[in-house]
């Protein structure tokens, strides 16, 4: 997302600190915020290698900037891409009880354990620093937990290859593979994170190969961030033939491999409310078992784990669908929450969140996921999506 968003965000908030100071019920007009922050993300990138080589390159991730919140993608080198990035929490009243809240959690997870691709930034960096004095805290915290692998490019010839490499070799460990396919035509808005596909004809073509690299295993996959929260960019033609595509995409993934679960972009609980986004949900698809397992929430982003647990329960009740459907958070960097200036470009004292795991003991919240990878600068502390050790040494201590 642009520097521009985040301008907007940063104004949004101090609207908001101004209206609680006068202690009056202050209506900020057109105040959409977007946070952009470049960051890197796993991601699966076309290294030159003809479509007959599988293995995966780990690069640089697609940089996402926060919206009221948006993710960021990191860097790794089975391709990168950049993710989605962060948006700042805004304080919000307590949410009412949610439908969803006394319902029993899943009690058949996805699998027992996520997979964590040998391919990244930090894995490269632990390698080549045995003896640096923080290389012991990063991989024990950062390097050892599985974390998503993105599929950023628009590359059509291998795509189905480099899928299939990063899930067959989660099916060999007995693993569930995180993939984040992002390539939607106009990605980002034109932002940061600018790319994807020349027109939607060519995505669906693109996702129709992605598919074909699913194996017949379980793999989640995180489809598209910010392409259903940010997509105010759009005219309303446009944001129509997007939802339709996406919600064929959804179809497509399903039916290739009818073990995979298919997450739709919630944005965050600071971006749009419930009942917005699940009205967006509902257009792209995410309402229907055909296509969707449920939403993904804060994709490189630092809301805390509570306030998105809310957030997407409220929007699972909003969006009507079927009992099954549940969510996915990204809980890489938000140990701390979001920063209260609104800063989103590796803002100091920010912590690791809650390992990945599909065994979260809550109610519809099917995993969490290291969707971001921590260390992967947003673009201050590093070159955009590159691992930077005293970041990540910052996140992990």
């Amino acid at each position: 997302m642009s520097g521009q968003r985040a301008h907007r965000l940063a104004a949004r908030r101090a609207e908001r600190r101004r209206a609680a100071r006068r202690g009056a019920m202050v209506a900020v007009a057109s105040a959409v915020v977007a946070v952009g922050t470049v960051t890197g993300m796993m991601s699966a990138f076309d290294d030159g290698r003809g479509s007959d080589e599988a293995r995966p390159d780990v690069t640089s991730s697609p940089l996402l900037q926060p919206l009221p919140g948006v993710p960021t993608p990191s860097p790794s080198k089975t391709s990168a891409s950049p993710s989605p990035s962060l948006s700042p929490s805004k304080a919000k009243p307590s949410p009412k009880p949610s439908k969803s809240a006394s319902t029993k959690p899943r009690t058949e997870p996805v699998s027992v354990q996520l997979y964590r691709h040998p391919e990244s930034q930090v894995l490269d960096w632990v390698r080549d620093h045995r003896d640096d004095p923080r290389r012991p805290l990063i991989e024990s915290r950062i390097a050892d937990r599985p974390a998503a692998v993105w599929f950023a490019d628009y590359t059509p010839s291998n795509i189905t290859a480099r899928v299939r490499a990063v899930t067959s070799a989660g099916s060999a460990k007995d693993r569930v593979p995180v993939v984040v396919p992002y390539a939607i035509s106009n990605r980002d808005c034109g932002g940061a994170s600018q790319g994807g596909a020349p027109d939607l004809g060519a995505y669906d073509g693109w996702i129709d190969k992605f598919a074909a690299g699913l194996g017949s295993e379980e793999v989640i996959v995180v489809l598209e961030p910010d392409a259903i929260a940010q997509s105010d960019c759009l005219s309303e033609g446009d944001r129509a033939a997007r939802f339709a595509s996406l919600a064929r995409a959804g179809r497509v993934l399903k039916a290739a491999n009818p073990k995979a679960r298919v997450y739709f972009d919630a944005g965050h609980s600071d971006w749009n409310t419930p009942e917005k986004q699940a009205g967006l949900l509902r257009r792209a698809g995410a309402a229907s078992a055909a296509s969707s397992d449920g939403i993904f929430s804060n994709v490189s982003n630092f809301n805390r784990t509570g306030d998105e647990i809310s957030y997407v329960r409220r929007t699972l009740d909003a969006l009507d669908g079927p009992a099954s459907l549940g969510a996915v958070i990204d809980t890489s960097r938000n140990g701390n929450g979001a920063p209260a200036d609104g800063e989103w470009c590796d803002p100091a004292g920010r912590k690791l969140g809650q390992a990945p795991t599909m065994s979260t003991g809550e109610a519809r919240i099917d995993a969490y996921l290291w969707v971001k990878l921590p260390g992967e600068s947003d673009g201050c502390k590093g070159a955009p999506g590159t691992f930077t050790p005293d970041y990540a040494y910052d996140l992990a201590r």
